[in-house]
C-alpha cells in the first residue's frame, strides 16, 4: 500500500515543444510553476530552421523534470518500504531550523517501531543517510511514530529518577538494560546534575548499558 502524504507535490516531468530549446524550457517551467534552477533538462531534439529558414523546419523538444526536494526524497525512500510491509501511513514532514521531523500516523504504523524502538531507529538512520547524501550540508532527521519518541523520553526520565532514588537509598550501583545512544543520552542528561549519583556507559554496542552510580564523581560517558 502506498503511504499517504501531506506536504509538497511529488516530482513531475513534462515534455515541451517550441521553436527553440530556450523557449521550450521556459514554457515547461511556466507550466510546472517553477524556475530553471529547480529543474533538470533533457534535450530530446534541438530542432533546426530547415532549408532557407522554413523548409523542413523542426521545433526543439525538451523534457523538463522538477528536481526532487527533501520532501520528495523522504517519500520516495519510505514508500517502497511501507509497500513491502503492507502498511499505509500518513506522513507529516515538519521543517524546523535545525532538523526535519517526519511523523507517521495510521492504524498499523506501530510495527515500524519494533522492539525498544530498534526498527524505528534503524529506519531513521537510513533515512538520514539518504537525505544528507542528496542535499548540501547536514540536516538532522527525526523519524517518529505516533509521538513514540516523546513518550519514550518521558518514560526514560521517570526511570532515571526512580533508579537514582534506589541507588541513593541502598548506596549500590544499578545497571540498566542495554540502550541505544539516544536513550542513554536521555538517562545521562536527566541525572547529570544530581547531587548524589552520576552515570557511566559500559559495554560494547549494541549491548552498551548505563550504570547509575552512588557518589562516584563526574564519570565521563557517551
Amino acid at each position: 500500500m502506498i503511504p499517504k502524504r501531506r506536504g509538497k507535490r511529488l516530482q513531475r516531468s513534462i515534455i515541451k515543444e517550441a521553436k527553440t530549446v530556450d523557449e521550450a524550457i521556459r514554457l515547461a517551467c511556466e507550466e510546472l510553476e517553477t524556475d530553471i534552477d529547480n529543474v533538470d533538462v533533457e534535450i530530446i531534439n534541438e530542432g533546426n530552421k530547415g532549408l532557407l529558414g522554413f523548409i523542413g523546419n523542426k521545433n526543439a523538444v525538451v523534457k523538463v523534470t522538477i528536481k526532487p526536494g527533501i520532501d520528495d526524497i523522504i517519500v520516495d525512500f519510505l514508500r517502497p518500504i511501507f509497500e513491502k510491509m503492507e502498511i499505509t501511513a500518513n506522513l507529516d514532514i515538519i521543517h524546523e531550523e535545525d532538523r526535519i521531523t517526519v511523523r507517521l500516523t495510521g492504524d498499523d504504523v506501530g510495527i515500524v517501531i519494533g522492539r525498544r524502538g530498534e526498527t524505528l531507529d534503524s529506519l531513521q538512520y537510513l533515512l538520514s543517510l539518504v537525505v544528507n547524501r542528496k542535499t548540501d550540508g547536514y540536516t538532522r532527521v527525526i523519524l517518529d511514530v505516533a509521538d513514540y519518541r516523546q513518550k519514550r523520553e518521558e518514560t526514560l526520565v521517570r526511570l532515571a529518577n526512580r533508579v537514582a532514588e534506589k541507588v541513593v537509598r541502598y548506596r549500590r550501583n544499578v545497571t540498566l538494560e542495554p540502550m541505544n545512544p539516544y536513550e542513554r543520552r536521555i538517562i545521562h542528561s536527566t541525572l547529570q546534575n544530581h547531587k548524589y549519583v552520576d552515570t557511566q556507559s559500559i559495554g560494547e554496542e549494541p549491548n552498551r548499558k548505563v550504570v547509575v552510580r552512588y557518589k562516584q564523581g563526574n564519570g565521563k560517558y557517551h
